[in-house]
């Protein structure tokens, strides 16, 4: 295959990888790594970076299965035994609505504070995920495909301009600030919250390979492995820059200045759009404020696509003699309701808790991170696996001290926080 041959083959596999990125560049690079910047300035660059490092096989393992066997992660648990599935189901039903709640009060506080129509949260949400509803009803995965790119275009280059302006003015510091310990109990909390979603949940992976064998049906053609990898990884790693840019922000804008961020979406909102509009200057805010929200909304909209995805495919995998080989148009849409009325109701009960949600969210997938990320080790290491498409003997090494750092973090955090404090 020629230099042109090749590369028109990646651009065609090109799509899952960055609605990976669209659904993971929300709430863990807006709101965590801007926080953690600004409450305790560079300090927990090393998080981000180790996050990112150790989660790398548990994530690529999901385009690698989807592009090796021609379905999905979920297909895989099912071959690993019906307990991966459940257990992975159980997870599913204990985090989705957090998680969809999470991603879409942030989204309606940047709406509120952009639009200025003085609504309540929930009411702003329910909006929102009206809006997200109907665009999935029209234009399904195409259209997702399509807005992902735009937006993280959009994204990337706001956020670029932004670090190179907030490096040249410099740090906002107090003389006089004391810096914040981190080892106290809400120092590792928050640690914890912020690798809960750095750069995002292990659920994730599966998502990403349902979204492959979606864009498989979309062009006709199965992409190679090569081609997938290439895709997840344009993706994976564009994801941890922009994160460690929104760290940079925060800790050269807000950290020692005396201001936290509030917990309340809507001054959560114009706090960090204030972030971009104080280095770059009042020009930037019309630009700041559509990046941000259609950042935010990406996020929502594939996170409100993925739920139901995942939970139609198992469905059919629990009952296949109802539902497999047929169209299940309905279930998507079922489960679609289930998930937003619950987040709805999860928005609700934690009205001015904005921080709170995220933080317990995170924290939730950051300690579930473990077993998913062995789960997925099962599914790409099986028998069923084609000839050259497990990972290689680097890559399960990194994917053992992965697993033995997640799952010894998780019980450090566990006896920190419940036995020790």
């Amino acid at each position: 295959m020629n230099i042109s041959s090749a590369w028109q083959s990646r651009l065609k596999a090109l799509g899952p990888g960055l609605l990976w990125a669209g659904a993971a560049i929300g709430v863990s690079h807006l709101v965590q790594s801007t926080r953690a910047g600004a409450s305790y300035g560079f300090a927990l660059v090393w998080v981000v970076l180790v996050a990112n490092l150790f989660k790398y096989t548990a994530f690529e393992f999901g385009p690698r299965y989807a592009a090796a066997m021609g379905e999905s992660l979920l297909d895989g648990y099912q071959r690993v035994g019906q307990w991966a599935l459940t257990i992975f189901l159980v997870m599913t039903f204990g985090t989705m609505w957090t998680l969809q709640a999470a991603v879409t009060v942030v989204t309606a506080g940047l709406a509120s504070k952009i639009f200025g129509i003085a609504l309540s949260p929930v009411v702003w949400s329910a909006i929102i995920l009206a809006i997200c509803a109907a665009i999935l009803t029209v234009g399904k995965y195409r259209i997702l495909d399509k807005l992902i790119k735009v937006i993280i275009i959009v994204l990337t280059i706001s956020t670029i301009f932004a670090v190179i302006a907030a490096l040249s003015h410099g740090s906002s510091a107090k003389t006089d600030f004391i810096p914040p310990a981190l080892w106290t109990v809400a120092g590792v909390s928050f640690l914890v919250a912020l690798m809960g979603w750095m750069p995002s949940a292990i659920d994730i992976s599966v998502w990403h390979s349902l979204w492959t064998i979606e864009r498989r049906k979309e062009t006709g053609s199965a992409p190679t492995l090569k081609d997938a990898l290439f895709d997840f990884r344009l993706g994976y790693f564009g994801t941890a820059i922009l994160a460690l840019g929104f760290l940079t922000l925060g800790g050269l804008i807000m950290y020692g200045t005396g201001e936290v961020f509030s917990r309340s979406g809507a001054v959560f909102a114009g706090q960090f759009i204030n972030l971009y509009t104080s280095t770059l200057g009042e020009w930037s805010y019309l630009l700041v404020a559509v990046a941000a929200f259609t950042t935010m909304f990406s996020t929502t909209l594939t996170v409100t696509d993925a739920f139901p995805r995942v939970l139609t495919r198992s469905t059919e995998l629990i009952f296949p003699d109802k539902y497999e080989g047929q169209e299940n148009n309905h279930l998507y849409w079922i489960w679609m309701a289930v998930v937003l009325i619950g987040g709805l109701g999860i928005i609700g009960l934690f009205m001015k808790g904005m921080t709170f949600l995220v933080d317990l969210a995170t924290t939730i997938s950051f300690l579930t991170a473990p077993i998913l990320a062995y789960i997925n080790y099962r599914a790409v290491t099986g028998d069923w696996m084609p000839e050259g498409t497990k990972p290689g003997p680097k890559l399960m090494i990194l994917n053992w001290v992965s697993m033995v750092f997640l799952a010894g973090f998780a019980v450090f955090f566990v006896v920190w926080r419940f036995i020790l404090n």
